[in-house]
């Protein structure tokens, strides 16, 4: 099970070396975005250029190809170097139609990476997931927060200063923390529920926003108490999952219930039930029934504790 434990969950592998001391080498940087190996992917409306079909890839644009893009001065982001190749990412979401960009790759299109994720090799995943999450937050972060001034992108995408010199307050990506927890009652039944607008039949771990103040461990228990009602004794970390839909860190718990009586709380959880191993591993995985989907960090956790019984 430690072994295990130690694999990464999906988007966590972008095996990308983010150099983050050469973020402020303005030479070195427009050399990479002069250099033909240089590799630019582009993110329309949080959408990532991919290459459909059974096994999907990751599509990206050489600088050549990317030229007119990076011209416009649209936002770009240094994500890297993998493969002794840079990486940047660069944010096409003023385009209305981002067609013209997609045809800049061969047979590629914008897709949402909920919908491909799980199929893409593990480093391409972690990559498209980076470039997302980047391009999110300096689409929501224009504007200073402090004194509502226009903020402007430097070292390399990763701060926004605030262009009012009485401010000048600095803005970094963020990450919201989340807990996400199966809860188990130490022997052969787990908790699993479901919300509204989920997809029909998909059910899944428990999860919550970290407050200001509280320890991951106090969020896990106080979120389980909020939406089920019981009781946890022991809180054990198992791993965690970048998850940038839009901007979570997904910190992942398991825990032992000392109560069982369950009491949905309903403005958040459609059911919840206490369910057996055979009664997960017999999942039907349809419009009734089926398990969390299976890049998430949920359905690892479901899966570990299936193959720990």
């Amino acid at each position: 099970m430690a072994a295990e434990t130690l694999r990464p969950n999906f988007y966590a592998s972008a095996a990308v070396d983010r150099q983050g001391h050469l973020r402020r080498d303005d030479q070195w940087l427009a050399q990479r975005l002069a250099d033909p190996a240089t590799r630019i992917l582009p993110v329309w409306r949080t959408h990532n250029l991919v290459i459909a079909g059974s096994t999907p890839s990751a599509a990206w644009l050489s600088v050549e190809r990317a030229a007119v893009l990076l011209r416009e001065g649209r936002e770009v982001a240094f994500l890297g170097v993998h493969e002794s190749i840079a990486h940047f990412a660069i944010e096409v979401s003023h385009l209305d139609d981002p067609a013209p960009v997609a045809s800049l790759a061969e047979a590629a299109t914008f897709a949402d990476l909920r919908t491909v994720g799980p199929l893409l090799d593990r480093d391409q995943g972690g990559l498209l997931a980076y470039a997302r999450g980047m391009m999110h937050w300096h689409a929501r972060h224009r504007f200073c927060g402090v004194c509502g001034h226009p903020t402007v992108s430097l070292e390399a995408g990763h701060v926004r200063r605030c262009t009012n010199e009485a401010c000048g307050a600095q803005h970094f990506p963020r990450t919201d923390p989340a807990v996400i927890m199966l809860v188990h009652d130490g022997g052969d039944r787990a908790v699993l529920g479901r919300q509204k607008i989920w997809p029909p039949g998909m059910h899944s771990v428990l999860a919550g926003f970290v407050e200001p103040g509280e320890s991951l461990e106090d969020a896990v228990r106080r979120e389980v108490a909020e939406e089920v009602g019981l009781v946890l004794a022991e809180v054990t970390y198992h791993s965690s999952q970048p998850w940038p839909f839009p901007s979570s860190i997904m910190l992942g718990f398991t825990a032992r219930a000392t109560t069982t009586d369950l009491t949905p709380a309903t403005d958040e959880i459609e059911t919840a039930a206490w369910y057996t191993r055979a009664e997960l591993r017999a999942s039907p995985e349809n419009e009734v029934f089926r398990l969390p989907r299976r890049d998430s960090i949920a359905r690892r956790l479901v899966e570990d504790w299936l193959a720990a019984g």
